[in-house]
């Protein structure tokens, strides 16, 4: 059976990649998936279980800075959505960033904190990073074989072939390119049309099922296990999402730091976290607020006695926008809270 029998995606996950459909029927890519797609598949289902919390984040990211969501198959290919994995190259984390490219865009790389193991903030880099060799060789194919082994490798391997055609550059006999990035595109490649085929929905963020991940702020010093006892969570889930922190605690070094959560554990984190104030805050207590149609972040502050500032903050909403049918956690009073469940 051929690639475009077995993958009907192949088309869609082709162009998404800049690559003409006609790759699909290129022999060593024929032979490539031969040899490894029963493979491959076991590893999908693996990978897209680990990732079922990062996964609906790395796609929200990478769609808010209007890149193909297909490039949330490289981080699988990375590191298999381990964020603690680390390379003999040194590379590390979620999107496996040697030190000097993490420096490079501001991720501190320290024995207490290590930010190429945060899945958000690593994400936020990586895309960075993706968009910058985007600009550079104008073809995602090429960018993402820049990402594995360096653009200046890519450069020159363009220079020496007359041509950037994917066939072309990862030849097995001219060798263009290390072994390493020839075989990388192509499991990448595989991996996507995967997926594709199988029509697994990621989760994009669901106004009903609210999946993926969400940032909160803890006390510095804060152990995650405790955490994880609030949120009725296995430690070793909340410390995975949380690599970036040692030892499964958060430095003591700054007053605050932020932690990544699944979004559907939110109103146990509100409810159940009490840190000790740095001042009174009388809004103490927290409901939930579905939104309905055309109600605006204004009217809701207005219902509940409370900041528009405070309800952006708490829900990490980065513009005023809310859509239809999402839920809000609003901070209130004692006295606002009991009110509410009283007229329940």
């Amino acid at each position: 059976m051929t690639i475009t029998q077995k993958y009907p995606s192949y088309a869609y996950v082709l162009s998404e990649f800049d690559i003409d459909e006609s790759y699909a029927y290129d022999q060593d890519f024929e032979n490539f998936v031969e040899d490894h797609d029963s493979q491959f598949k076991r590893l999908y289902r693996i990978f897209q279980n680990r990732g079922e919390f990062l996964l609906p984040m790395v796609q929200r990211q990478l769609i808010e800075a209007e890149l193909s969501d297909l490039l949330a198959y490289l981080p699988m290919i990375e590191s298999g959505f381990d964020t603690d994995i680390e390379s003999p190259k040194q590379a590390k984390g979620l999107w496996q960033f040697i030190p000097s490219t993490a420096k490079e865009y501001n991720l501190t790389v320290a024995y207490t904190l290590d930010e190429r193991c945060d899945p958000v903030t690593a994400t936020a880099a990586a895309i960075l990073h993706l968009q910058r060799l985007y600009r550079k060789f104008g073809k995602w194919y090429l960018a993402v074989m820049a990402y594995n082994c360096g653009e200046g490798r890519v450069a020159e391997a363009i220079r020496e072939a007359g041509t950037d055609e994917l066939s072309i550059l990862i030849d097995e006999r001219a060798k263009y390119l290390p072994k390493e990035t020839r075989a990388y595109i192509k499991r990448l490649l595989l991996l996507a049309m995967i997926g594709e085929n199988e029509g697994i929905d990621f989760g994009l963020i669901d106004s009903a099922q609210q999946k993926g991940v969400v940032q909160v702020e803890v006390k510095g010093g804060t152990d995650l296990k405790d955490i994880a006892l609030l949120l009725n969570m296995e430690p070793t889930g909340l410390i995975g999402l949380n690599s970036q922190y040692k030892k499964g605690r958060v430095p003591v070094s700054s007053e605050r730091y932020t932690i990544t959560i699944p979004y559907e554990k939110l109103i146990l984190f509100y409810l159940n976290y009490h840190p000790v104030p740095d001042a009174p805050d009388p809004r103490d207590h927290f409901v939930s607020h579905i939104v309905s149609a055309d109600e605006t972040l204004k009217l809701i502050a207005e219902k509940y006695h409370t900041s528009i500032s405070e309800i952006r903050r708490i829900n990490h909403l980065q513009n005023t926008n809310l859509e239809q049918e999402s839920l809000l956690i609003i901070p209130v009073t004692r006295e606002q809270f009991e009110s509410v469940v009283n007229h329940q």
